[in-house]
């Protein structure tokens, strides 16, 4: 992490860039890529005011907070940094939970659930083609999937055909 630290109408001392060092390292976990860190420490008459500018790979991240005291000033400038890096590494890791449950086949998406005390390992959303049965089992020859859930074209009702452990295929078929 590159730290460059600027004073403005104050004379900068050793423990005020110090202290901006020792407490920007606690961002590392965040972010694993090089990161600029732009500090501006100022005086404005009764007040102390600390900038943070962070720049990495595209994220830009500021912040600003006055106080009566500098380091005061800098904390909460490093704790506002701090929540915007760990709102936008949260949005990252949901992006990706998301796209990781997509699906090869016309099936949705995965979702994993738990249902009262018993754990649903898989649950999938089907939507419902009209088709034959033999469409059906060609469908089935085409892809990878073990099961295929339709609505039976001339019937009109919900139908699962499977692939059994022979290698033929099962067919269910729904009442309602």
């Amino acid at each position: 992490m590159l730290v460059s630290v600027t004073f403005r109408n104050a004379e900068g001392e050793s423990w005020q860039r110090e202290y901006v060092d020792e407490k920007l390292k606690k961002l590392k976990k965040y972010i694993d890529n090089p990161v600029d860190a732009h500090v501006v420490l100022s005086v404005e008459k009764f007040r102390n005011v600390a900038e943070i500018n962070l720049s990495a790979n595209g994220l830009n991240v500021n912040a600003r907070d006055e106080a009566k005291d500098m380091s005061l000033a800098i904390d909460n400038a490093v704790e506002k940094i701090e929540r915007q890096l760990k709102k936008h590494k949260e949005k990252i890791r949901e992006h990706k939970s998301n796209n990781t449950r997509e699906d090869e086949s016309s099936v949705a998406g995965l979702i994993a659930a738990e249902i009262d005390d018993a754990k649903v390992v898989e649950s999938r959303q089907v939507v419902l083609k009209p088709m034959s049965v033999d469409d059906a089992v060609m469908d089935m020859e085409t892809s990878k999937s073990r099961f295929i859930v339709y609505r039976d074209s001339s019937t009109g009702r919900v139908s699962v055909i499977y692939r059994r452990d022979d290698g033929k295929y099962g067919l269910l078929e729904t009442n309602s």
